[in-house]
């Protein structure tokens, strides 16, 4: 069956520049000027991932993120302009996935696309995780830090769930960066670093203790005991 895929941007260039690149992958494609339509079309049409931009009128991205996730885990990808800092972390708590600063490369948009696509049928096992502080369900899709719920984004469930199944252990930034977001993202420790910084922010809030702990130019290690150091 061929993948759909919804293109949210009000910048006409850009949808027209998209939908000819993605369908030339042979995705089917559809398009929206707006977050109104996109939500519209969606729910007809039930795509398998979504692009948007983060700043449109009336409406943005990080509230059609809000929006979606809702009612569907369906990976979605965010484009947003370099000085976005700020937007970007806010789509990520919205429940983006990911995000491709403008202007992009769309060869490196394509291989991200891939890559979601790959992922979304499989995510995470569905086998429970009870370790030290935490409780996981996988297939709940919930956390609970000294039984109090904790909301993540799908994106931090998964790093989250890759972590806590290697208490203790070292996971360099390459094996983390292939194994949630894929191979084209190997070389990008800087992204990695805001969405540990996120999880962090959302642990911590439940409790005062570190429960992943940076190792300078290596990676990050998972303490489900947490630390108080």
């Amino acid at each position: 069956m061929t993948q759909r895929i919804l293109v949210v941007d009000d910048e006409t260039q850009i949808t027209r520049v998209l939908r000819a690149a993605l369908s030339a992958q042979r995705y089917d494609v559809r398009t929206a000027n707006d977050p109104q339509e996109a939500l519209r079309i969606f729910e007809e049409w039930l795509p398998d991932l979504i692009i948007t931009d983060l700043m449109m009128p009336e409406i943005s991205g990080v509230d059609l993120c809000r929006e979606i996730r809702k009612k569907s885990r369906t990976p979605i990808l965010v484009l947003s302009v370099r000085d976005q800092e700020r937007a970007k972390v806010d789509a990520l708590d919205a429940g983006a996935d990911d995000y491709v600063t403008k202007p992009f490369s769309v060869q490196e948009l394509l291989a991200r696309v891939r890559a979601h696509l790959r992922r979304a049928p499989e995510r995470v096992t569905d086998a429970a995780i009870d370790a030290g502080d935490f409780h996981i369900d996988p297939a709940a899709h919930t956390v609970t830090v000294l039984g109090r719920a904790v909301h993540l984004t799908p994106r931090e469930f998964d790093l989250l769930i890759l972590l806590a199944r290697n208490p203790g252990k070292v996971l360099t930034h390459r094996v983390l960066l292939t194994s949630v977001w894929g191979a084209q993202s190997a070389q990008q420790p800087e992204y990695l670093r805001v969405f540990v910084g996120q999880l962090r922010k959302k642990l911590q809030a439940e409790s005062p203790k570190e429960y992943i702990q940076t190792e300078p130019w290596v990676g990050y290690r998972f303490l489900p005991d947490g630390s108080t150091d």
